[in-house]
């Protein structure tokens, strides 16, 4: 199974490489590296978190009424930077990435605009001056982001093979 094996086996540096480099790809040529990066993390971090609940990490939400249900109609508190953090984080992902699953059944532009306030209220709690910076900018360029990452997710699904499988010996 040797070459099969090494394609299988992505650890998470290669799997933020993949993510900046696709979204380099479809983002406009000067967009802010700092930006650019956060949001390849988001993606290379949920291509990698299951959506059962996992014992230390909130998982992947399956759909953007997991996202109502947890963060707006739930009982989760979203006092802190970092759960405000997760919340657009997660509305990002689905709303952008997952933009063509999730239309049929929700108001993107809503979810859109509720992630960008989850990134604003979570840099208004963050004690770091420059991660409170990053995520106002998060907030600020919500939708420009939210389209690059819907633009990759369709490049992506359009693309039949993105691991060449070796070659057999015998073809």
């Amino acid at each position: 199974m040797g070459p099969l094996q090494e394609l299988l086996a992505i650890d998470h540096r290669q799997t933020l490489e993949f993510f900046v480099l696709r979204l380099q790809d479809v983002a406009e040529p000067n967009v802010d590296r700092e930006e650019l990066l956060y949001n390849a993390s988001v993606l290379a971090h949920y291509a990698q978190v299951s959506t059962q609940p996992p014992d230390v990490d909130v998982p992947t939400p399956a759909n953007l009424s997991a996202v109502f249900d947890h963060f707006v109609s739930g009982t989760t508190l979203l006092h802190g930077s970092l759960m405000m953090e997760t919340a657009g984080a997660q509305c990002l992902l689905l709303a952008g990435f997952f933009e063509d699953q999730m239309r049929r059944r929700h108001n993107i532009r809503w979810y859109a605009e509720l992630g960008a306030s989850f990134f604003s209220r979570a840099a208004l709690h963050e004690r770091s001056a420059s991660k409170a910076r990053l995520l106002n900018a998060i907030a600020r360029g919500f939708e420009p982001w939210r389209r690059c990452q819907a633009q990759l997710g369709r490049e992506l699904r359009d693309q039949p093979f993105l691991m060449t499988p070796p070659r057999s010996p015998l073809g």
